[in-house]
């Protein structure tokens, strides 16, 4: 990742002026224990399988990513320029866990990996994501996801 004094001062300027959220509380959310949830992958890093539609500048919409899918199909299409690709060329894993949580599963440390991960670019604005985010926890619920792994990049 790129130091805000290494990039350009437009840039700088962008970024000290993006909105942050406030949250005026903690949410605590009950529920069963780890080894009995099921838990799916929402990222921020761009993720599509090769021969999706890429991402663009602003994008608000989600990929969908079947968790059976082969890793080596699985890119990266983040939009930034100021953003390091190196971990995810070198594993997968540091941006899209998939394959620990799979042996989490196995082991019994959680109940099972979801069937469908999702992955949304980052550096969007919140708000033009917000229809997305609900369609997709719509989506996790049906899934019968209980538990969220956010990989934000």
């Amino acid at each position: 990742m790129a130091r805000m004094e290494d990039l350009v001062e437009s840039e700088q300027a962008h970024l000290r002026h993006l909105p942050l959220p406030s949250f005026e509380s903690t949410p605590w959310v009950g529920g069963p224990a780890l080894s009995e949830r099921r838990v799916a992958i929402v990222t921020t890093a761009g993720l599509s399988l090769r021969g999706e539609k890429l991402f663009t500048r602003g994008s608000a919409d989600y990929r969908v990513i079947p968790g059976d899918a082969d890793t080596g199909d699985v890119l990266m299409n983040h939009v930034s320029v100021n953003f390091d690709r190196t971990g995810f060329q070198d594993d997968v894993n540091v941006v899209y866990p998939i394959e620990r949580m799979k042996e989490m599963a196995a082991a019994g440390e959680i109940g099972s990996v979801a069937g469908f991960h999702y992955s949304f670019m980052g550096a969007t604005d919140t708000g033009e994501m917000e229809s997305s985010a609900r369609e997709l926890a719509g989506m996790l619920k049906e899934d019968q996801v209980n538990a969220v792994i956010l990989t934000p990049v």
